[in-house]
């Protein structure tokens, strides 16, 4: 197979996460006998000190004509006024919306070898493995008005949920699908007790639900979500909500799997079209020394094999690469000296260290 891969390093660790993950997809195109074209671009705010805009045109247009995106993090101190007019952030809500990128999955798993990497009993989280499919181009982030202004000397400021029925019903049509590759449960979160929004997305919801009949459908409140992901986490196999509990209800949930380092995510559009990131920031205090762990930005290249080009053995590969790793006792700062290993024995690595690990076992 040939494909063209956009890569966007952006900004912080961001440039050295995707340097391993592409030299992950480099071995597998090696191995497996595929043709992978690679060509970077700036977002964020790489891109705002060069052109002065988070999204340029010509970053845009190689996403357009390339297979699949492999983005790296964005934002930093930097760039962190909340007066701006310019940020990082837009570069990244700018590629969701232009690109059509409507249902963000985020996968949670607890590798066994680092169960003791949650600060949470070994018991609780012992076996998690559940998907957030999160709505990804509606709700607060997108929604107008959105602004702030000044009335009498007060600062005040507005931001607008809203949802249509399209929106609502093409993500949780995701959340069922999915699931029926799995355990065939799908829990809706909301807020319906006070939101209108939520009441409209529990509505059509059910109505979604009930072309699944082999899928044990449920609907939760994104507070009692938020409470049973920390106290019962294996309860859960396939959740599925708005963008804005989604990303809450994710970064909880990194507490699961060890580590934000550990947490791959696809955000796909109606084709097999996708954009692949690790769900951590840009750690801009990390940047630059090789400390930063580049695992979940290698599972993402792993879930773009499987959802953009169709490629399942070598995303299994990739998978299998990264479990075995682990297995031999290879750390990075997030998770050393807080998980078990066969043999007890782990080696502290960097971000390129541990990428090498990877690829060596492709």
């Amino acid at each position: 197979m040939q494909a063209r891969i956009a890569v966007l390093p952006g900004d912080g660790i961001g440039v050295e996460v995707t340097a391993e993950a592409v030299k992950a997809l480099r071995k597998v195109a090696e191995a497996y006998g595929h043709s992978f074209a690679f060509e970077e671009a700036l977002v964020g705010g790489a891109a705002i000190d060069a052109t002065g805009n988070p999204l340029p045109a010509v970053t845009l247009e190689l996403c357009r004509r390339s297979d699949a995106v492999l983005l790296g993090a964005i934002g930093g101190p930097k760039w962190d006024d909340p007066r701006s007019t310019v940020r990082p952030e837009q570069g990244l809500l700018g590629l969701r919306k232009n690109l059509g990128l409507y249902a963000n999955l985020r996968p949670v798993r607890l590798y066994p070898e680092l169960l003791h990497a949650s600060t949470l009993k070994p018991e609780v989280v012992d076996g998690v493995d559940l998907l957030v499919v999160r709505e990804l181009t509606g709700g607060l982030y997108f929604g107008q008005p959105s602004g702030r202004w000044e009335t009498n000397g007060q600062r005040q400021a507005v931001d607008t949920m809203a949802y249509s029925e399209g929106e609502i019903e093409r993500v949780v049509r995701v959340a069922c699908e999915l699931a029926r590759g799995r355990r065939r449960k799908v829990t809706s979160v909301d807020k319906a007790n006070v939101l209108s929004t939520s009441r409209l997305w529990r509505e059509v919801a059910t109505e979604v639900a009930a072309r699944y009949p082999a899928i044990a459908f449920e609907h939760m409140l994104v507070d009692t979500c938020a409470m049973r992901l920390v106290r019962q986490p294996k309860y859960f196999d396939v959740i599925v909500t708005e963008n804005t509990f989604g990303d809450i209800l994710t970064d909880e949930a990194s507490v699961l799997a060890g580590s934000m380092g550990m947490l791959p995510s696809a955000s796909l559009a109606e084709s097999n079209f996708g954009m692949y990131e690790p769900i951590h920031g840009s750690a801009p205090h990390r940047a630059g020394q090789n400390s930063a762990n580049p695992i979940a930005t290698v599972l993402s290249a792993a879930m773009l094999l499987r959802h953009s080009l169709s490629l399942f053995t070598e995303a299994e590969a990739i998978e299998r690469a990264v479990a075995e790793a682990l297995a031999a006792g290879y750390r990075t700062n997030d998770i050393v000296g807080r998980s078990l290993t066969l043999e007890g024995i782990e080696h502290l690595v960097g971000t390129r260290e541990m990428g090498d690990q990877i690829a060596a076992r492709l």
